[in-house]
């Protein structure tokens, strides 16, 4: 499914899209069905295809009921 594995909790999570300002939402309720989306995103611990571990940030969309959908890795940290 993704190319990584997500290792323990996501930590410092923030909202950075609600509402109308989740631009691809049109998508997101025809494949998982109608939601509040929010966009998010926070630090985790993961482990890479190629069995290494690292941090990095997480991008993904998150509805009540439906729960966190289409993961993302935005940038590798250290």
């Amino acid at each position: 499914m993704y190319n990584f594995e997500i290792l323990g909790e996501i930590r410092h999570i923030e909202t950075i899209a609600t509402g109308r300002g989740v631009y691809i939402r049109h998508h997101l309720n025809r494949t998982y069905g109608r939601g509040r989306w929010r966009k998010l995103k926070g630090i985790a611990s993961v482990r890479f295809a190629n069995g290494i571990i690292g941090m990095a940030e997480i991008h993904w969309f998150e509805a009540h009921g439906i729960g966190r959908r289409d993961f993302k890795i935005k940038k590798v940290l250290q």
